[in-house]
């Protein structure tokens, strides 16, 4: 008899620093990722840093090429690094992908109808944003 097992998904919490990724996500940002997911160009993922695998990025998978995928972030004006820099990102450094973005509470948001507000937008799905590979291919 065979047992019919399905592969255990797994979702963690990652917080996102820096300007990178600007108008998408914002400093101190919380993004749902799911760990081993398919990725797909117009993804936002979490991966390995090159250079420095003690170091966690997120940033747009744009397209696949030889050697991993071309990873940019969402900010033109930004040069904290990424596949400019460091070239295609092997595969197996790419850990997760987001999908979900969480805006964290301002502490001074303390009226009912400040909070009320915060929880209407504070989740936001993030899905593969096929325009914005385009667009950044084009970079």
């Amino acid at each position: 008899m065979t047992e019919n097992r399905r592969e255990r998904v797994r979702f963690g919490v990652a917080e996102v620093t820096g300007p990178s990724m600007v108008p998408t996500l914002l400093q101190g940002d919380r993004l749902v990722v799911r760990h081993g997911a398919l990725v797909r160009p117009g993804d936002v993922v979490v991966f390995r840093h090159p250079f420095q695998q003690d170091l966690l990025v997120v940033k747009r998978a744009v397209e696949r090429r030889p050697g991993g995928w071309w990873m940019l972030g969402d900010n033109p004006f930004n040069e904290t690094g990424d596949s400019t820099v460091y070239g295609a990102v092997p595969e197996d450094l790419v850990l997760a992908t987001a999908v979900l973005r969480l805006r964290p509470r301002d502490p001074a948001q303390r009226s009912l109808r400040a909070r009320l507000s915060w929880l209407l937008s504070a989740a936001r799905p993030l899905r593969a944003d096929s325009s914005a590979s385009r667009r950044l291919r084009a970079r």
